[in-house]
């Protein structure tokens, strides 16, 4: 049995899919590990790391691949990657599938079983497999880091013999794993802390936190999420209420952080040009949501832009890779806890229950199909 871990693409990409660590425990459900040369060097881990934990060291991807069962990744293969992918393997990394359908089909011809690791369910068993919640849990502690440094100012309040310096106020749009780590970490750092989601369960979350909620409490919010634990799409009746409530609210913060995203569907717009217009000179909007079309209106991809009244809108991409060594940790561990429920311990090899429910959640594609029902091509 043979992992590969191929060296990421994409240029934004500082994560790795191992570490010396769960190497180790690869290599003692009996697999042979082989690690592209320099594929761990982003997130602080050298080739002679991984080879002190027992993988061999492939001088490119090509080798790497080479007689592979399984393929660890972090983001879905690159269409340049396809042709070196062994036929049959497993592939295993974030897929980000949802509008990305000629891709999943890209892999299906690949002949590779593609598994997204963002699709686990929401269950008990798969808490060690949630790749969403250790990377978001991270993105929600680095949108803070990232909105102290833009702001320029302390976010404590300090009494000094020169004066009091007031204690910033930031704004969490969205209370998922992401903006309830937002709201501690803020919180630790002596920010005044407010919050706002559509879902009720949320409020005692973010008072618990010491944080205020701020949300139309209306019949609508009382059956705002799915039986998942997600947030809802909103009617735009909810929507203009709640947009008026945190108009005013916005017009006075000295760093807003939004992290609003409903999966398969392009993040909701709530921070309009408008309410940008009304900040204060040298305010800060962190757009955790960004790579989905962002919540906030003025935000651009991969870039920070400072508007006519001096806001400053951060759109960082792959904000957990700003913090490489830590997400990369946290993300093999995902993966290490999925792959040894695909492997007979005592056969020590690959075996597949393909009838699992966090296989059956998670597959993409299998034997050449694209055979997921939410991409899977329509009758």
């Amino acid at each position: 049995m043979r992992i590969a871990v191929p060296a990421e693409t994409q240029g934004t990409e500082t994560r790795v899919a191992v570490t010396p660590e769960t190497v180790r425990k690869f290599i003692g459900l009996g697999a042979d590990v082989a690690v592209e040369k320099g594929a761990g060097l982003a997130s602080g881990i050298t080739d002679a790391d991984y080879q002190a934990a027992g993988a061999t060291t492939a001088k490119n991807a090509k080798e790497a691949l080479k007689g592979a069962d399984i393929v660890l990744k972090v983001r879905r293969p690159a269409e340049s990657e396809l042709a070196g992918l062994p036929p049959g393997a497993l592939v295993i990394g974030i897929m980000d599938p949802y509008g990305n359908e000629d891709a999943v089909a890209g892999l299906a011809k690949a002949n590779v079983a593609a598994f997204a690791m963002e699709l686990m369910p929401r269950i008990t068993r798969a808490q060690a497999m949630d790749v969403l919640s250790s990377q978001a849990n991270l993105a929600g502690y680095r949108a803070v880091i990232d909105g102290a440094a833009e702001y320029g100012r302390a976010l404590p309040m300090m009494m000094t013999a020169a004066g009091t310096v007031p204690a910033a106020k930031i704004f969490i749009m969205g209370v998922g794993v992401a903006g309830l780590q937002a709201i501690a970490t803020a919180r630790r750092l002596g920010a005044i802390v407010t919050a706002t989601d559509v879902r009720p369960a949320t409020k005692e979350q973010v008072e618990s936190l010491g944080a205020k909620f701020l949300a139309v409490e209306d019949e609508e919010f009382k059956q705002a999420q799915t039986a998942g634990g997600y947030a809802k799409e909103m009617s735009a009746e909810y929507q203009a209420k709640q947009a008026e409530l945190t108009a005013g609210h916005i017009a006075k913060q000295d760093i807003v952080i939004t992290t609003a995203l409903i999966p398969g569907r392009p993040a909701p717009k709530l921070i309009t040009a408008a309410m940008v217009e009304s900040m204060k000179p040298g305010s800060v909007i962190i757009d955790l949501a960004v790579e989905r079309g962002g919540n906030c209106e003025l935000a651009k991809p991969g870039e920070i832009v400072t508007t006519l009244n001096g806001v400053k809108i951060v759109g960082h991409l792959n904000v957990p890779g700003r913090l490489p060594a830590t997400s990369s940790s946290l993300y093999a561990k995902n993966l290490f806890a999925f792959v040894e429920t695909l492997i007979d311990k005592a056969e020590k090899k690959l075996a597949v229950n393909w009838d699992d429910e966090l296989v059956k959640a998670t597959a993409l594609t299998r034997d050449g199909a694209v055979v997921h029902p939410n991409f899977a091509p329509k009758a």
